[in-house]
Parts: C-alpha cells; structure tokens; sequence
C-alpha cells in the first residue's frame, strides 16, 4: 500500500519546491530510509530494478486517469534533484515525465537530439560523493527511477520522431533521412537516393581519417555493422564527448561543402515541398562561420512550420523520385521505423521506464486524412508502442496534440488519427486559454466527452514546458487554484502540470526569461531566448500555500475516490455560460467536489441536488477555516475561483 510521504515530516506541507531542492542530502536520505526502510539501498544499486507501479496492470488503460507532471531537468539540475522536488508532490499526481534526456545539438534543444547517449549535464557530482559507484550519468537516471518507483510513480521518456540535422544518428544510418542538396537560395536536388552520395562521402572520410588498418566495404559498413560498431568508428569512445563531437563537426563540414543537408521537419499541412527563405534575418550564422538558411512551406496554411535545425526519419520513399515532395504512403522504409522502435525498446529496457510521451502527435501527413481501417506503418509513435507492448503490456503513450479542429494542424480529424496511433491520453489545449472563459468552459465540456466517447482520455492541462513563456502569461495571472483543484479531484480524467506551476509568480508584464522554464528547453546566452544564469523558481507563497492545503486534502481522501468514475451533479456547460460544475462518485459518493471556474465572479444560490444523506462541509480552497454546517439544498455563496468539498457524514 501506498505510504504517505508526509506522515511524520509536517513541513514538508508547505515546503516550497525551491527550499525542497535545497535540503541536505542526508536529510533527504533519512526521510526515504524512514518511510520504505532498506528497500531504499536497493533501489540505489544501478544493476537491479525496482518496478513501478503500472507493471500491476496487464493493459495501459491506468494511463487514461494518471496525473503527470512534466520536469525539464535543466531547472532544477540534475537528476537527482528530481527526487527531492518530487517528495513535494501529493500521491494524486502519480506519473513523472521526464522531458527529453539525450545529449542535444543545435542551440543546445532538448528536442534536437544528436545521439542516443544520456545528456551529462544531468550529472550529479553530489550523488556520487555519496555513493561513488554512481559515476555515470546513466547510473545515476537509473538510480532515480528506482527511487521514484518506491515512490509509486510512474515515470516517462520522451519519444521523438526527429533528431538534430546533423546527429550522430544521421551520419550513421543517412538512408533513414530525407536530404537534399542546396547552392545558396537553390534546391539542386532532392531526391530518394541522395543518401547514397552522402554515405560515399562520409566513407571517403573515413578511409582518408581512420586510424584502423581496415575498414569494412562502404556497403558492409552502412548494412551489416551494428550502429554500436558504426558509433565507434565514425565518432569513438562514448564518454570521450570532446573527441565525438570533433568528429562530428568534421562530417558536418564536408556535408556543408557539397550541399548536402537533412530536409527539414515540418509541421501542419501541407507538411511538404519547402524552398530556402530568402529573406535577410533568415540566415544564421554559426561558430564556425557556416550560413544556414531557413527554409518555408511553398504553399503555406495557418500552422505550416519549418523546424531547420531538425531531420524527421524518412518513414516512406517518395512518389516520382521526389519531384512534387509527394510521399508514397504505400512504400514504407521498414528499416527507419524498426530501427527507431529497437532504440526506444532498448532505452525503455535499459532504465525501467513505464511509458512514452510522444512528441509531435499531431503530426498526420496524408492528406486523405485518417485511413477508415488500420494500415501497416501507420503511425511512428503508434508503432513504438505497439513494439513495446510486446514485452511490457502496461507500457502506456501520452500524446503530444492539442485536439484541433480537423484539417487545422493535421490532415483529417486529430481524435481519430490518436485512435489510429493507438495514444492511451494527450495533452490537449485547456493550457491555452485563461482559466473559465467561455471557451475554456466550452472546451471542456468537450473534453469530457471526448474522455466518454474515445479510446484516448484528454487531459485536464495545468501548464507544460511549451506555455511557460512570457508569450502566455496572461493565461496564468488568476484561477491558478481552481485549475489545481480539479486536475486533483476529477479521479477520472487524467491531468498534466509543468514544474513550476505550483508557485508561479503573476506576471502582469514578463519577467526575465530566467523565470520561465520553456526558455530551459534551449541553452541560448543571448538573444530573445535567452538566459543567462540557473532557473529562477516563482516565489509565489500565497498560491503555493493554498495548493498545499490541497495536496493535505488529497493525501487524506484520495485513496477513498481514487480512479472512482465522476457523477455528475452540475455538469459542464457545453454552451460556455455557467461556470460552476459540481461532482461526486458515481459508485460509493462519499465527497461532493464544487468548482467555480471564474476567476473574477462569484455564484450565490445555486440549486445542486446532492445525492441522499448528511454532507458536511469540510473545505474551501479559498478559506482556511469553513463552518462545518450540514447542506441545505442551495449552496449559498461560492466565491470567484472558489472549490469546496463537502464529506459524507
């Protein structure tokens, strides 16, 4: 059974996760060794594996109502400080997602992956003081998610359908990418069998630069060798990063020379046929004096976006040698998507993970839309998860999309292509919009039935590394507490929080980009992106200590509502105008849950029929004290953003 990791350490209630992150490292120690005794030892030893608590489950259906909290592992550090700030977290939220853990390329993103090696920045000199066995990176990843497996939570990686245009990936296997060969503003060439010239080119620079007395045949190489053996010839050794990313950069180089790029990664139709941006501030230029240009959809629509610094794997060969950019849908390349389903099982296998969170979900490229029956190499997230289940039945996919309308940001109809892609939740959009506006109420109540009527649960979304930005800060300036409130308390409907949301400062005007965890996404020391110096935590104790009050409620209750279906006794408005909903459960009521979510107006006199009994009220997420009057039939007053819980007595 679950134990309350606050049980016996009061102050941990309303420690701030900033001051959490700070606690010594015996204390922090000594509060695991209490409450899970010598298991805690085990779990530090890197060759065993703790289990998490999906693998009870034979299907991933657990990931349809988890609660998640997404962690850029650049804010707080390193690894090891996931565990101190997760101790912060009330058992409710159950599932930790990691955001992207591979050593990154261009601008330094945590989505352009250059390698399937653990990024060392993560690195904690700290861990290893104490236990210096853990002296690796990815021992020490290992070691974490042993802990937070004691912890009962379960933990996700990133799956990424690109990497960075020039990763180590790519120079290894060119024939899972699409290239392209470009003079200045003029694309020369595009067609399928580019990676053939591009891998004669790394092949003559290898026989030009090795080392070894032999080399296999350019054919051998590319075919036959495993990628470790490739790795280690074209790169070396993985823990000399200096000497790999020379090497690197002397591909790169000679790639430049000739013309020869990655196609570009795209999204939103209609995804294909791009030309180089001709416009002046479209350039880059970078450390080593090389110009790169930005490239544009020909014909664009709303969403058209052109991601230069990313390479997507070439999933299907192209029609007509690639003269129109029309992808044969019907002619897969089997081994890219074998090949990246291989390395995720293996990351998966290797680190104890419990599921993916799929970036770019949304992407859909045919424009027919959603085919009416399932068809092999549908879908690359889908096909990962489908390969894991395999082995790991419980391995569960949180989609990445926004549920658009259809056409907008995918071909075709997005709840179909997540049902197609197999996704058991997605992220959804209620991030983006200021709480209890008409259309997040109208949202909403579609989200609810989409989460009655589809295979896929949307999310309720608190705020994700992408909307910490000083671009969306008037989504966050009020009803922070009632979106806590029912990402909490509806047991039903999954929810996702962004570190950081819990004490989120107000910011009427932005603040420095230190403050907002998307800018950590990249390592940029100048320009509109960047940052200078460590994550600035919010210092916003008024908000965090009513989420604390919360977080007490749900260590009480929750294993009392926990994955209990919602009642309904005031249900969402689908028209947007009533702003208050109120539940319980529809199988054994014991709470009845009121949200009000305006922010800015209260309700007075609402006529909810509450099922038969006595209920009691118990809480206010607004009041400390409330009087613990019986219900009367007409809740009297519920004040603006206001949640109240009443008990069953």
């Amino acid at each position: 059974m679950q134990q309350n990791i606050y049980a016996g350490f009061s102050h941990l209630r309303k420690m701030m996760p900033e001051d959490a992150l700070n606690l010594p490292f015996e204390e922090i120690i000594g509060y695991l060794e209490t409450l899970y005794g010598s298991r805690v030892y085990q779990a530090f030893d890197f060759n065993q594996a703790i289990e998490g608590p999906a693998t009870q489950f034979q299907d991933t259906k657990w990931l349809r109502s988890a609660n998640t909290v997404g962690i850029n592992v650049r804010t707080i550090g390193n690894f090891w400080n996931i565990v101190p700030y997760a101790m912060t977290l009330p058992n409710a939220f159950n599932a930790i997602h990691i955001l992207p853990i591979w050593e990154p390329g261009v601008v330094a993103s945590l989505y352009g992956p250059s390698s399937w090696n653990i990024n060392p920045e993560f690195f904690s000199p700290t861990l290893q003081s104490y236990f210096p066995g853990l002296d690796t990176v990815e021992k020490q990843l290992k070691v974490v998610i042993n802990i937070l497996h004691l912890m009962e939570k379960s933990v996700g990686m990133d799956v990424v359908p690109h990497t960075d245009r020039y990763s180590e990936m790519v120079l290894a296997n060119p024939a899972f990418f699409e290239w392209l060969q470009r003079d200045e503003l003029r694309i020369l060439q595009q067609g399928n069998e580019l990676y053939r010239t591009v891998e004669s080119i790394i092949y003559t620079h290898l026989l030009n630069n090795s080392s070894r007395q032999s080399l296999p045949d350019q054919e051998t190489f590319f075919r036959q060798l495993s990628e470790n053996e490739r790795l280690n010839i074209l790169f070396g050794e993985k823990y000399d990063y200096a000497g790999r990313l020379r090497r690197r950069k002397e591909m790169v180089q000679l790639l430049y020379e000739q013309g020869y790029e990655t196609v570009p990664a795209t999204m939103g139709p209609p995804y294909r046929g791009i030309e180089p941006d001709p416009r002046p501030e479209a350039q880059v230029t970078d450390e080593e004096g090389r110009i790169w240009r930005d490239y544009r959809i020909t014909n664009p629509q709303a969403f058209s976006r052109v991601f230069g610094p990313l390479a997507r794997y070439r999933l299907y060969w192209s029609k007509d040698d690639n003269r129109n950019w029309e992808l044969d849908f019907d002619q897969p390349n089997i081994a890219a998507w074998e090949y990246v389903a291989h390395q995720y099982r293996a990351i998966k296998t290797e680190f104890g993970f419990d599921f993916m969170r799929g970036d770019m979900s949304h992407v859909q490229m045919r424009p027919d839309g959603v085919p009416p029956q399932p068809v092999p190499y549908y879908d690359l997230l889908g096909f990962v998860k489908e390969d894991m289940l395999r082995d790991y039945p419980s391995f569960g996919y949180f989609a990445e999309s926004f549920l658009a309308p259809p056409g907008e940001m995918a071909y075709g109809d997005e709840c179909d292509h997540l049902e197609a892609s197999l996704a058991d939740s997605t992220l959804g959009d209620l991030q983006s919009e200021p709480m209890g506006t008409e259309k997040f109420v109208r949202d909403f109540a579609q989200y609810r039935k989409w989460l009655e009527t589809r295979k896929f649960a949307p999310n309720f979304t608190l705020i994700t590394a992408d909307k910490d930005d000083p671009r969306f800060d008037t989504f966050y300036l009020d009803g922070n507490e009632i979106r806590y409130f029912m990402a909490l308390f509806l047991t039903d409907m999954p929810a996702y929080m962004g570190l950081g949301f819990e004490c989120r400062d107000p910011h009427p005007t932005p603040a420095p980009n230190e403050h907002y965890s998307k800018l950590y996404v990249f390592q940029m020391p100048e320009g509109p992106k960047g940052t200078q110096g460590p994550y600035v935590w919010g210092k916003n104790r008024g908000l965090y200590n009513k989420i604390s009050r919360q977080k007490i409620l749900a260590e009480e209750i929750f294993s009392l509502i926990k994955d209990q279906p919602v009642q309904w006794l005031l249900a969402p408005d689908p028209s947007g105008e009533r702003r208050v909903i109120a539940w319980t459960q529809a199988e054994q009521p014991a709470f009845v849950f009121v949200a009000n979510m305006n922010p800015k107006t209260g309700y007075s006199a609402l006529d909810i029929q509450f099922p038969e009994g006595n209920w009691q009220l118990c809480f206010s997420t607004e009041k400390e004290a409330v009087e613990a009057g019986l219900f009367s039939g007409i809740l009297p007053v519920v004040e603006a953003g206001e949640g109240l819980v009443w008990r069953f007595t």
